[in-house]
């Protein structure tokens, strides 16, 4: 892509666990002339090159083709995983507020479109290989996260044929953590009041082993340079994007020094039902059946397309997240805010 082509990127979710890391690398981008960063709310924070615009898109907008006018690329990554027990308000942001930015940047001519989709978007597969991006997104039904995920592939399907000159690049990543995401994360997942201190090596002598649960994992400074890269290049179409090795309670136990022992799906998921039923975990039991069920990912394409290559392990990823959750890490930014608890 020339200078003159690349003046201009979009981000919507700018302040997020990946929008903080795409907002830095284009910053820092000699290529990139300037970065607009869509967000619900504008952060302290002041990167190069990058100015800042509210934008919440669980409510209708008219203006968001005219944010999106003479750029070269909007990079969409907004997303909402809370509240779990209104899918409908999760709806109206990730899917309603998706098709709301993929019209915008048709009605704005944007050349291309890369949109951040998931693994979770992905039908339930195989834990032994890995699959390519061929393998079917129908997703998990009972998930908000998958079935916004899957729902979102089929605009995309139906917008790629309606706007053949739009470049449009999926990128599928697996869970994507970093050092400064861990409060943030904390909170979407285990609770406000999880205390991140609790997570240490010393104090984890057990690991439970779920069978089926074995995952994959990315650092987001590494997804982040294949939004880069696919911004750059003239690639379309999906992309897996995860590091090795896959995760599951073996591994785990070798980082974290603890022995994995066997608990049953069953037992698992009814104590995951009953602490969401109580609204004393954010994540649901049908998102730990997605997981359960997600297939591994082969990302040779991303390799040989894009050129991409993460630079850390999924050990190293985790590791790193750890020690976030033990320090409170965070970013400059609400989504982001660091604090060991509440």
């Amino acid at each position: 892509m020339s200078s003159e082509a690349a003046r201009r990127i979009v981000v919507t979710g700018a302040t997020g666990n990946v929008g903080t890391s795409v907002v830095r690398l284009l910053s820092e981008d000699p290529d990139v002339g300037s970065v607009l960063g869509l967000a619900r709310r504008i952060p302290d924070w002041s990167p190069p090159k990058t100015q800042w615009a509210a934008v919440d898109l669980a409510s209708e907008r008219s203006d968001l083709a005219d944010m999106f006018e003479g750029a070269a690329a909007v990079i969409h990554l907004a997303w909402a995983f809370q509240p779990t027990h209104d899918p409908a308000a999760t709806w109206r942001t990730n899917v309603l507020g998706g098709m709301q930015v993929f019209e915008a940047v048709a009605a704005a001519r944007v050349p291309a479109l890369v949109h951040a989709s998931s693994v979770g978007a992905y039908s339930p597969g195989p834990k032994d290989h890995a699959v390519d991006e061929s393998w079917p997104t129908h997703g998990w039904p009972d998930a908000a996260y998958c079935r916004e995920k899957a729902y979102l592939e089929r605009a995309l399907d139906t917008f790629d044929r309606a706007h053949p000159r739009v470049r449009v690049v999926r990128m599928r990543p697996a869970f994507l953590f970093k050092r400064q995401s861990a409060s943030e994360q904390r909170r979407i997942f285990g609770g406000r009041f999880l205390p991140g201190p609790l997570a240490r090596p010393e104090l984890l002598r057990f690991l439970p082993d779920i069978p089926g649960l074995r995952v994959q994992a990315l650092h987001s400074d590494d997804a982040a340079t294949a939004y880069q890269l696919a911004v750059k290049s003239d690639a379309r179409g999906a992309f897996n994007l995860a590091a090795e090795p896959p995760v599951d309670a073996r591994v785990l136990g070798e980082m974290l020094g603890a022995r994995p022992v066997r608990l049953p799906r069953t037992a698992a998921r009814s104590a995951i039902a009953a602490a969401w039923g109580l609204h004393l975990l954010p994540a649901s039991p049908h998102l730990f059946d997605a997981v359960l069920g997600l297939p591994l990912m082969d990302c040779t394409r991303a390799r040989t397309e894009l050129g991409w290559r993460p630079e850390r392990t999924a050990t190293e990823v985790l590791e790193e997240f750890v020690q976030g959750l033990q320090r409170g890490a965070g970013e400059p930014t609400e989504p982001m805010r660091g604090r060991k608890v509440g």
